[in-house]
C-alpha cells in the first residue's frame, strides 16, 4: 500500500501544477537544468530564455532578479565598458615586485631607542661635562658619594681637593680617583663607577627619513642615530654613511657589513657635535629568481660577482647557474640582454642598473628509470648505461606485489624532443625464466606493471586473503598510495593531465538505456571506481590518450584491439614488432570458450581509398611460429567454440513438488521444466502463476526511465506556460523527491502466461528466467480512489460494484468509467461496456484479482503520461507483492 500512496501523491503534484507563471521560479530553473541539453534549447527558444544567463550564479538571485536575468536580460555594455580596465588588470601577468634591501630595518617614524644606561660602561668611554660619578669609600670609613663633573671639567670629591677629569677615559678616571684617595685618606680605598650620563647632541643630515638635530645617549653609535632619525630614505645610501667630527671625516660605515656579515667594527660611538651624513645611493643592482635573497642591492665600485652573490645569499638548489640572464644599459642608453655562466669562472662585472635573473633549472629528472604499478617500491631509480630490466626487478617475489601480472608489462620510451613515445611490451615471466632476452633500459624509461585483476573487489579480496602479518598489511597500503604519487608523476612524464583522457560527466539520477545492445547485455558495465588501481583500464587510459594525440597522417596512432573470448577485451597500445602472441598476453589470455583454431584479424588498408581486410589464421600455429605482424588499427577477434553455451539457469519457486534452481539446455521449453520439477502440487494457484525474464526487466527499466524524463520535461514545459488560474503547488523538494523515487522503481520483467495454453508451454526458456507458483488465494483487493482500500474474501456472487461498495464507495475524484481489473495472471480487463475504454462485455472476478479505481482525468491536468505511469506502477506493485508472498 505504501507504493500506491506514493503514486497517488505523485499525481497530486501534477494536479497542483495547473497554475502557470510567466516568471520561472528558482525551483523551476533547477528542474529545467536537469533536462537534456536539446530539450533545454527547445524550451528556451520557445519561451525566449537566455541559456547563457543560466550558466551564471542564478541560485543567488531572487525570483524577480532571475526573471530579469533570463527573460528580460539587461544591456550590460556600459557595465562591461566600465570594467574593461579592471578585467585587463585582473588577467595581466603579475610581476614580482622587489624591495630595496636593508631599508625596512630602520623604516618608520623616529624612535627614542637609546642604549640602556644599566649596561656596563666601557673603559674607553670619555668623560663629559654633566656626567655623574659614584665613589664608594671603604676601610676606616664607609661612605658613598655621587659627584657631577662641573662646567670647568672638574670633579669635586668631598673632603678632597677638586681634580680635572674632562677628556679622560673611564679607565683613567678610576686610576686617578683611587690614587688620590690612597694618598690623602690613609686606610681608605675607593670603588669608582659611573652614574647618570649626560646626553649629547648630534646631527643626522642627508638622505635620512627625518634629518635634524637629535639628543642621544653618550653611548650611542651610528645605528642609534639612524633609529633616532627614522632610518634612511629610499634614495639614501646604506653603504657610504659618513661620520664627521669638527669638519673632518672620522669613518665611513657600510651598513651591509652589519646586515650581511654581522660586522659592527665601523659602527663607532658618537661624540657631542658629531654629524652623521647619509649621501644618496649612486649605483643599484637587482637580483631576482632562484636566489635565497631577492632584492634591489646598492652597488659599490669594488663589488664583484662574488660580493653580489653574497648579498643575494647564494643560489637555491634548483637554480640554473649555467644560463643566468642579465639585463643592462649599454653605452648608447639602450637596454640589452646578456647571458652568463655563473657556474664557473665568469667574466661578469656588475654595473649600475643591472637586473640579474636566475631562472629555475628543469624539474625533469635525468638519468632516471620510473617504475609504477603493482610493485613493492614504486618510484624513481637510478639509470646507468647498460642497466637492464632484471637489475630493477632482481627478486620477483620481493619486488612485485602478489597481484602483479607476470605476462603483460610495458616500457614507455621517449623517441624525440617533442615527447612522443613508443611502447615496448614484455613478459616478466619469460624474462625470469630465460625464455626471452633481458631488456636494456634507456634514460627516462617508465616501466608499467599491471595487475592481473580488472575489478577492485577481486584485487582487494586477494590482498586480504594473503595479508597475514603486519608487514604484509603495510604492503597493501602501497596500493592505496599509488594514486597520490605515481599517477601524477606518470601523467607528467607523458605530458598529459587527468582531464585530458577522463571525460567528466555530470551526475544524473539514472543512466538511460539508449541502445538495442544494452537491452540484451546481461552484465552491466563497471563504474570507474569499481576498477582496480593497477588494472589495465586505469593504467592504459593515459597511454592511449598520449598515442592518439601524437598521431599524424603519416604516423597513425599505434593502437590495436583484441575482442571476443579474451579475459580483458579492449584497445591496447601497439608495441614495437608485435604479433598475435603479444595481443593474447595484452588481453590477459584466452577464456575457456575460445576457439583458437580459427582467429580473424581485421585490418584497415588505405590504398587510394579505405579498404578493410579480413585475415583468418590458425591461432595455435601463430602462437608457436609468428608470421603476422600487427599494424596500427588492427583488430584481433577470438571467436567462441561452435555451439558453446555458458551455464544457463532458471529458478522455480512456490507450489511445485521440487522447487529450486535448474540448469537448462538451449531451446528447452517451459513444459519440459514443469516435468522436471514434478508438476504443480494440490495447493498451487495455477492461474496466478508469475513468470519473469531478465530481457523484459531491462526493457521495463528503460521504459520507466524514459517515462520519468518525459514527465519531468512536461512539468517544466507546463510551468513556463501562462494560465489565469492559480492553485497551490507542492514544494519543489517534495516534487523532486517523488520524481527521483519514481526513477528508482525496480522493474520486475513479468511476462503474462497461461499454463493451460499450448503457446505458453512451448515457450523456450532463457538464462535467468524465474517461475513463481503462488498458493491458492481466496481474496479480491480494491485499490485506488475508494474511501477504504482493502482486501475482501472472494465471493463468486459479488460483482465489481459490490466489492467497491464494500470498500466504502468511490471518492469524489474517482473515474467510474475507467475502472479496470488486474487479473491474478497479470492481464488487465475492463468490467463494463459503458465506456469508450471498454474492451469486453463482462468480466467474471476470480480469486487473486485486483480492482483498480483510477483518478478522474480532469484532476490530472494535461499530463497524460500519468495514465501510462499509473497502469505500469500498479502492475509492478501487484507483481512484487505476489512474488513476496510466494517467497515467504
Amino acid at each position: 500500500m505504501k507504493f500506491f500512496r506514493l503514486l497517488l501523491l505523485s499525481i497530486l503534484i501534477l494536479t497542483s501544477h495547473q497554475s502557470y507563471s510567466v516568471t520561472p521560479s528558482k525551483q523551476q530553473m533547477e528542474q529545467f537544468k536537469k533536462l537534456p541539453k536539446a530539450q533545454q534549447e527547445a524550451l528556451a527558444k520557445r519561451y525566449g530564455i537566455d541559456l547563457k544567463s543560466l550558466e551564471g550564479n542564478s541560485e543567488d538571485l531572487d525570483d524577480e532578479g532571475l526573471m530579469e536575468q533570463t527573460i528580460f536580460p539587461r544591456d550590460k555594455k556600459n557595465k562591461e565598458d566600465g570594467e574593461e580596465e579592471t578585467l585587463e588588470d585582473k588577467f595581466k601577468p603579475k610581476l614580482e615586485e622587489l624591495e630595496p634591501f636593508g631599508y625596512e630595518l630602520f623604516a618608520g617614524e623616529p624612535t627614542t631607542f637609546n642604549p640602556t644606561e644599566l649596561a656596563a660602561i666601557p673603559d674607553t668611554y670619555l668623560l663629559g661635562i654633566g656626567d655623574k660619578v659614584k665613589i664608594n669609600l671603604y676601610g676606616k670609613t664607609n661612605e658613598e658619594h655621587e659627584v657631577q663633573i662641573d662646567r670647568q671639567g672638574r670633579l669635586a670629591i668631598p673632603n678632597l681637593s677638586p681634580i680635572h677629569v674632562i677628556g679622560l677615559s673611564f679607565k683613567e678616571l678610576k686610576a686617578l680617583v683611587s690614587a688620590k684617595i690612597s694618598e690623602e685618606m690613609i686606610g681608605v680605598q675607593a670603588f669608582v663607577s659611573m652614574g647618570e650620563l649626560n646626553p649629547i647632541r648630534i646631527m643626522v643630515v642627508g638622505e635620512a627619513y627625518k634629518p635634524g638635530s637629535y639628543t642621544v645617549s653618550p653611548l650611542a653609535t651610528v645605528t642609534h642615530a639612524l633609529f633616532a632619525s627614522g632610518g634612511v630614505s629610499d634614495n639614501g645610501s646604506l653603504r657610504r654613511i659618513q661620520v664627521k667630527r669638527a669638519g673632518e671625516l672620522v669613518t665611513t660605515f657600510d651598513l651591509y657589513d652589519l646586515l650581511l656579515f654581522g660586522d659592527s667594527s665601523n659602527d663607532v660611538v658618537l661624540k657631542p657635535g658629531d654629524v652623521v651624513f647619509i649621501p644618496p645611493a649612486e649605483k643599484k643592482i637587482t637580483v631576482a629568481g632562484e636566489v635565497n635573497r631577492k632584492a634591489i642591492f646598492e652597488l659599490k665600485d669594488s663589488d664583484s660577482l662574488e660580493s653580489v652573490l653574497a648579498m643575494s645569499g647564494g643560489f637555491k638548489a634548483n637554480a640554473n647557474k649555467n644560463k643566468v640572464v642579465v639585463s643592462r644599459y649599454n653605452g648608447d642608453g639602450r637596454r640589452i640582454t646578456l647571458n652568463f655562466n655563473f657556474a664557473g669562472n665568469s667574466k661578469y662585472q656588475p654595473q649600475n642598473g643591472d637586473e640579474i635573473t636566475v631562472n629555475a633549472a628543469s624539474t625533469r629528472l635525468q638519468n632516471t628509470v620510473t617504475v609504477i604499478g603493482a610493485v613493492t617500491n614504486p618510484g624513481h631509480y637510478e639509470w646507468q648505461q647498460g642497466k637492464k630490466l632484471t637489475d630493477v626487478f632482481s627478486a620477483p617475489r620481493e619486488d612485485l606485489l602478489s597481484i602483479a601480472d607476470f605476462g603483460y608489462s610495458l616500457i614507455i620510451r621517449e623517441v624525440n624532443f617533442e615527447g612522443d613515445i613508443e611502447i615496448h611490451q614484455f613478459s616478466l615471466e619469460d624474462i625470469f625464466n630465460k625464455k626471452s632476452a633481458d631488456i636494456e633500459l634507456q634514460s627516462n624509461d617508465t616501466i608499467v606493471v599491471f595487475s592481473r585483476y580488472q575489478l577492485h573487489k577481486e584485487e582487494t579480496q586477494l590482498l586480504e586473503d594473503m595479508a597475514y602479518s603486519e608487514e604484509q598489511l603495510k604492503l597493501r597500503e602501497n596500493v592505496k598510495l599509488w594514486e597520490n604519487f605515481e599517477r601524477d608523476e606518470f601523467l607528467k612524464f607523458i605530458g598529459l593531465k587527468e582531464y585530458d583522457f577522463f571525460e567528466v560527466e555530470e551526475e544524473e539520477e539514472v543512466e538511460l538505456i539508449t541502445s538495442i545492445d544494452a537491452l540484451f547485455e546481461a552484465q552491466e558495465e563497471a563504474e570507474e571506481d569499481d576498477y582496480a588501481v593497477f588494472s589495465r583500464h586505469k593504467l592504459l587510459a593515459p597511454i592511449l590518450a598520449k598515442l592518439k594525440r601524437q598521431a599524424t597522417p603519416t604516423n597513425p596512432a599505434k593502437l590495436f584491439a583484441v575482442n571476443g573470448q579474451i579475459k580483458f577485451p579492449g584497445v591496447y597500445p601497439l608495441p614495437e614488432n608485435s604479433n598475435f602472441k603479444d595481443a593474447v598476453k595484452a588481453g590477459g589470455g584466452f577464456l575457456e570458450a575460445a576457439f583458437i583454431e580459427q582467429v580473424e584479424l581485421t585490418r584497415v588498408v588505405y590504398d587510394g581509398g579505405k579498404q578493410v581486410e579480413h585475415i583468418q589464421f590458425n591461432g595455435l600455429n601463430e602462437l608457436q611460429t609468428p608470421t603476422i605482424e600487427l599494424t596500427s588499427k588492427d583488430t584481433v577477434n577470438i571467436f567462441p567454440k561452435p555451439n558453446w553455451q555458458e551455464r544457463l539457469q532458471v529458478k522455480v519457486v512456490g507450489e511445485v513438488k521440487f522447487p529450486g534452481t535448474y540448469i537448462i539446455r538451449r531451446g528447452e521449453t517451459l513444459e519440459s521444466l514443469l516435468e522436471r520439477v514434478g508438476g504443480l502440487n494440490t495447493f498451487a494457484h495455477k492461474d496466478a502463476a508469475i513468470f519473469t525474464r531478465e530481457s523484459i526487466r531491462r526493457k521495463e527499466t528503460s521504459q520507466i526511465q524514459r517515462l520519468t524524463q518525459d514527465l519531468r520535461r512536461e512539468i517544466i514545459t507546463n510551468s513556463f506556460q501562462k494560465s489565469e488560474t492559480s492553485n497551490t503547488s507542492l514544494p519543489y523538494e517534495d516534487m523532486d523527491k517523488i520524481l527521483k523515487d519514481l526513477s528508482r522503481v525496480e522493474a520486475l520483467g513479468r511476462l503474462v502466461i497461461d499454463l493451460d495454453k499450448r503457446s505458453t508451454l512451448t515457450m523456450q526458456l532463457e538464462d535467468g528466467d524465474a517461475l513463481y507458483i503462488p498458493a491458492l488465494q481466496d481474496s479480491v483487493s480494491v485499490i485506488g480512489e475508494v474511501n477504504l482500500a482493502a482486501t475482501h474474501l472472494y465471493d463468486p456472487a459479488k460483482s465489481v460494484d459490490d466489492y467497491i461498495k464494500a470498500s466504502g464507495g468511490l471518492k469524489q475524484k474517482a473515474d467510474d468509467e475507467r475502472i479496470y481489473v488486474i487479473k491474478a495472471n497479470g492481464s488487465v480487463e475492463l468490467p463494463t461496456s459503458g465506456s469508450w475504454f471498454a474492451v469486453q462485455q463482462s468480466t467474471q472476478l476470480e480469486p487473486g484479482d485486483t480492482v483498480v479505481v483510477p483518478l478522474d482525468s480532469q484532476h490530472i491536468d494535461t499530463l497524460t503520461l500519468w495514465s501510462t505511469a499509473t497502469q505500469i506502477m500498479y502492475q509492478l506493485g501487484l507483481t512484487a507483492a505476489s512474488i513476496a508472498k510466494v517467497i515467504e
